[in-house]
């Protein structure tokens, strides 16, 4: 077992035995959808740790859409639970990046692509190629490819 796995399955007994009926439940989910996740395809097997960060990064992103849904329909208690069931995911997480350091990164690699040839907003591709694996689990996909679109323009 791949130990971020153990560490959920560590946290949701203590949960469970704390009786935190909110951080059980999140975590009892998470640990169904990396289930689901080893179960899928021809043959079950079993995920690395890095897997299992990208189905807990999937897991956070359905709840902050799910909270935003739920604040947009009016039902602010649902949403507030939401959000907390994200900042129990969150803690599985590497640290986002924050807006000046993914700037940052993306503006290094603008100027890496352009030294390759790429320029303008087809370069786009070739941006998001270096920047993707310096980023990876530390900002979400839509954020980068704003970021990339913003200063491609700019």
């Amino acid at each position: 077992m791949t130990t971020l796995k153990a560490k959920l399955q560590d946290d949701l007994t203590a949960a469970i035995r704390a009786r935190d009926e909110l951080r059980s439940s999140t975590l009892r989910l998470t640990l169904s959808a990396i289930t689901n996740e080893e179960v899928a395809g021809k043959s079950a097997r079993e995920l690395s740790d890095d897997e299992v960060q990208k189905v807990i990064a999937r897991e956070a992103k359905k709840r902050r859409e799910a909270a935003e849904a739920f604040a947009q329909g009016g039902r602010a208690d649902q949403a507030q639970r939401e959000r907390v069931e994200g900042e129990v995911l969150a803690e599985y997480l590497p640290k986002q990046l924050s807006d000046e350091e993914l700037g940052a990164i993306v503006a290094e690699a603008v100027k890496e692509a352009a030294a390759g040839g790429a320029e303008g907003p087809r370069a786009m591709g070739a941006v998001m190629k270096i920047v993707n694996p310096k980023v990876a689990g530390r900002a979400e996909g839509g954020r980068v490819a704003a970021e990339v679109k913003r200063l491609l323009a700019g």
